[in-house]
């Protein structure tokens, strides 16, 4: 793994930092080490901190009453998870797992808040990352509100793309599990639409790679939310 410094170095929010704020935050992080279906963090629990991922994927959620899981973000390499619990209520307002052995980074809370408060500059890379997350958020709860199944695929599918910047392709960074979960349906239903796509021609797929074979058409059925009658 590389040493904490270059890891922050290369952190959405954090790659404008000087060596000497970069140096300040990797003083105060802790290394962590969970095993695959290990709880970081529960929903409602008091905040110790926030959490990068320096190797290995992290899933956020939130459960239902009846135990339908919903999840919130995927987080790998470089991702930012669990700075609300820092702010605010000081509480973690979803669940946190990891989803194989995963290597973190924690920020404890108060020497992160000592550190903001001395540099005030270096807040600004979280508020950056949780801006990403409140604009991700809300484009989620968008397409489950007013999109039909194939048009929260179509969501999906765009925004992989342009985050993986392959216009043509992509590899989904998730199980259809978990995929179906973050779009609000079952993985039975996931694979229906897969296929249905497919028969459509706007997509091919093997495994977790999937061709955009008509950007135009998924770009508008992400749009409408639905098939054209």
């Amino acid at each position: 793994m590389a040493s904490k410094k270059e890891l922050l170095g290369k952190i959405t929010g954090f790659q404008g930092l000087s060596d000497g704020d970069l140096e300040k935050l990797s003083l105060i992080a802790i290394h962590q080490r969970h095993k695959k279906g290990e709880r970081i963090f529960c929903d409602g629990e008091d905040g110790k901190g926030f959490f990068v991922v320096a190797r290995g994927q992290v899933k956020v959620y939130k459960m239902s009453p009846g135990g339908k899981e919903v999840i919130l973000h995927m987080c790998g390499p470089g991702d930012q998870f669990g700075q609300a619990a820092i702010f605010g209520s000081r509480k973690y307002p979803a669940w946190a797992e990891s989803l194989c052995e995963c290597d973190l980074l924690l920020f404890p809370e108060e020497p992160f808040l000592a550190l903001i408060k001395e540099d005030p500059h270096i807040a600004i890379s979280i508020f950056y990352d949780l801006s990403l997350k409140l604009r991700q958020l809300t484009s989620q709860i968008e397409s489950l509100a007013l999109k039909e199944v194939p048009g929260r695929l179509a969501s999906y599918l765009i925004y992989l793309a342009e985050e993986q910047k392959s216009p043509g392709a992509v590899t989904l960074d998730t199980s259809k599990y978990q995929l179906a979960s973050m779009l609000g349906t079952t993985p039975e239903t996931l694979s229906r639409i897969l296929s249905d796509m497919a028969d459509r021609e706007l997509i091919r797929v093997d495994r977790r790679d999937i061709t955009l074979l008509n950007h135009d058409i998924l770009i508008q059925l992400a749009a409408q939310g639905r098939y054209e009658v």
